[in-house]
């Protein structure tokens, strides 16, 4: 008689967090609200601030009091850091999908290099001063490094892979970040104008920028929300991917053409803000789950918020002067960041 003890029986796997529909509405209401609240906030608050009903006043029309402050000052720094957070939100969702990196943000492929190593050269070599001027070189850069990370990545066996585009545009933005530090060392002037472009701001810009770069955004967007089916099925790895008839070196390379389009218009217009596309999508994953459907949109709406944010927060604490908006995304996503890593949060997304 075999008396042996009874297996134990195999431990049951944790069972997943659940993601249902109605949480993820939910997300996305609350993501709204506060976005509302933040862009109020942005038109009411600064070097003076302004009553809430004389900011519905000024966008009524009224020309009365300080209408002037929030028309002509306000409200274009309101919206380029609405186009810019809408902006890095989405590029860094996508560009952690298709690079399966969980540190990939729009600067991985080389966007921010590029377009930094452009104004660089336009004001040193070109002799350009206004942001008006070289915003165009810094648009046109960051989309020439990111296509030029991406076709590197692109050659040899397997195509485009993930890993492939990484190292494609940490090299690419290596070999540009040193042509940005010759062009700026060796030109005391050219210094003196680029720093006040790479620290990241929204102050100086009136609508008419964000109203230049608002078409190369609204394509951007509708290419990235147009590909969250397929970005949903890469999550499934590339082979069944392929099974599921996804065509994936084309999935990848229109989702690289979104992150390009997006960031390029972003870092034009504001400079290279951080933080944003890198800590958005980790955040808004973690309530809405994995499904780019509502991941990316989502990314949009925090990527947003927190610009703007930022934004209000360096006009309170500096008064009457003001931190640049890319200083405050610093100084709250790295304690962040680290929070992530240390407790485990930061894994690379299997595919």
């Amino acid at each position: 008689m075999d008396l042996a003890a009874p297996r134990a029986a195999p431990a049951r796997p944790a069972e997943p967090v659940r993601h249902g529909a109605g949480r993820r509405v939910t997300v996305a209401a609350v993501l709204l609200a506060a976005l509302a609240i933040v862009v109020f906030a942005s038109l009411a608050i600064g070097a003076k601030t302004v009553p809430l009903a004389d900011v519905l006043h000024a966008l009524g029309g009224s020309r009365a009091g300080d209408a002037v402050i929030v028309r002509d000052l306000r409200v274009p720094r309101t919206f380029l850091g609405l186009l810019v957070g809408l902006s890095l939100g989405v590029a860094g969702a996508v560009a952690q999908d298709i690079t399966r990196n969980p540190l990939g943000d729009p600067g991985l492929i080389g966007v921010s290099a590029g377009a930094a190593c452009a104004v660089a050269a336009s004001i040193g070599l070109l002799g350009l001063t206004s942001p008006y001027q070289y915003v165009w070189f810094a648009f046109l850069g960051g989309a020439v490094a990111g296509l030029l990370a991406y076709l590197v990545g692109g050659t040899g066996y397997g195509g485009a892979t993930p890993a492939k585009l990484a190292l494609a545009g940490a090299a690419v933005s290596a070999l540009l970040d040193a042509f940005t530090n010759a062009l700026v060392l060796l030109d005391v002037r050219t210094l003196d104008q680029y720093r006040f472009w790479a620290v990241g701001s929204l102050a100086g810009r009136d609508t008419d920028l964000g109203v230049r770069l608002l078409p190369f955004v609204a394509v951007g967007l509708l290419l990235a929300l147009g590909l969250c089916g397929r970005l949903n099925a890469l999550a499934l790895g590339d082979d069944l991917a392929s099974t599921l008839g996804v065509k994936v070196g084309a999935t990848r390379a229109l989702g690289a053409l979104a992150v390009i389009l997006l960031a390029g218009a972003a870092v034009a217009a504001a400079g290279p803000i951080t933080f944003v596309g890198l800590v958005v999508p980790h955040v808004v994953r973690a309530f809405t789950g994995p499904d780019a459907r509502w991941l990316v949109p989502c990314s949009g709406l925090a990527g947003a918020t927190l610009t703007i944010g930022a934004d209000v927060v360096g006009r309170v604490v500096a008064r009457p002067g003001e931190l640049e908006v890319g200083v405050v995304t610093a100084i709250l996503g790295a304690p962040f960041l680290i929070a992530l890593v240390k407790r485990g949060k930061l894994k690379e997304h299997a595919r």
